[in-house]
């Protein structure tokens, strides 16, 4: 049994986080994830009003009397969500773990540790960790740049950031973007972290509610079918390469020639409702989809049970048998 500060903090049995993904973290997954021993987590603004978030919320209790959370994520908009009532609706449907992520957050952290949530905000530089652990986070969860979704704009990958992170932040941390086995999760542990988050593998499980076409695709592509869109933009997200990506690189591109391509010349490629009408279609290259570069480590589609009993196993039979091996192996040749 592997047990870390992550483990022990959120009451969770594997040092094993599903972290908030639009249109994809809803009840069925988050119960499966948290039935399973890991830490699963609602995501707040796929529901389209507070009160249907307070709906899935008892609907994933329903499911589970395992721990889970709810992932808010806060986006610097024009015309915000309203994050209060979101707030309201955590708290008051009795969620005691939630993850943060995105722009200013102290109001909320502020807000959720006032009710007695544990707060977990996902950045993707040491700076970010710092700034948020010094408002009272109890865990950081820091994404490297092979992550799906935003992974910043400094570039920086999991190897050289997560011990970087480790020589600095006190509260336990989880290491995100890349991670989809057992290697991974030994890596992370090695690295310094106390657990891993995955995202684009948690899509690729029977649990998701996604058109089974998108998690086919993602189990044929490899570590090189993603893109980086809003380079330009300062404002970098990595999707799975399709039609529409390389149409949104190639117009940014051309833009930067011209002294800088705005948003308004990608919107309707980009548009929230062009993409969720493309997943209900089941149509992979006629919308925006996050994904990772881990997808190149995505050979099936399991039960979330059998992917975090897998992982767990491969994770123990490294720690003991290989590099337990390595270790013996000395001891013998030293005497």
């Amino acid at each position: 049994m592997l047990k870390t500060r992550f483990t022990e903090a959120f009451g969770v049995e594997h040092p094993i986080a599903q972290g908030g993904m639009q249109w994809v973290g809803k009840a069925p997954l988050v119960a499966a994830v948290a039935n399973a021993g890991a830490l699963g987590f609602v995501t707040a603004l796929t529901q389209p009003t507070p009160e249907e978030l307070a709906r899935e919320i008892r609907r994933t209790r329903d499911l589970t009397d395992k721990p889970f959370g709810v992932n808010l994520t806060i986006l610097p908009t024009i015309n915000p969500p309203p994050y209060a009532e979101y707030r309201r609706a955590i708290i008051e449907g009795g969620v005691k773990i939630v993850e943060t992520a995105g722009y200013k957050p102290k109001e909320h952290v502020d807000d959720f540790k006032a009710h007695g949530v544990k707060v977990i905000h996902k950045c993707t530089a040491v700076r970010h960790a710092l700034s948020a652990e010094r408002m009272g986070v109890d865990a950081i969860s820091i994404d490297g740049f092979e992550c799906a979704g935003h992974p910043g704009e400094d570039d920086i990958p999991g190897l050289i950031l997560i011990p970087a992170a480790a020589d600095k932040v006190t509260v336990p941390m989880l290491a995100s973007g890349g991670f989809a086995d057992g290697r991974g999760l030994v890596a992370a542990l090695a690295l310094g972290a106390d657990g891993i988050n995955m995202g684009t593998r948690f899509c690729v499980t029977q649990e998701a509610q996604i058109a089974d076409s998108f998690k086919e695709r993602m189990v044929a592509n490899d570590e090189r079918q993603t893109d980086l869109i809003f380079r330009t933009l300062h404002n970098s997200a990595r999707v799975m390469k399709n039609r529409v990506s390389e149409e949104v690189v190639a117009i940014e591109r051309a833009g930067a020639m011209k002294g800088g391509a705005k948003f308004e010349d990608v919107q309707h490629l980009v548009a929230g409702k062009r993409g969720v009408a493309a997943m209900e279609r089941g149509d992979t290259d006629d919308g925006i989809w996050s994904a990772g570069m881990v997808q190149g480590l995505i050979h099936d589609v399991p039960t979330v049970k059998d992917l975090v009993d897998r992982i767990v196993a491969e994770a123990e039979a490294i720690i003991d048998e290989r590099l337990g091996g390595l270790l013996a192996r000395h001891a013998r040749q030293a005497a």
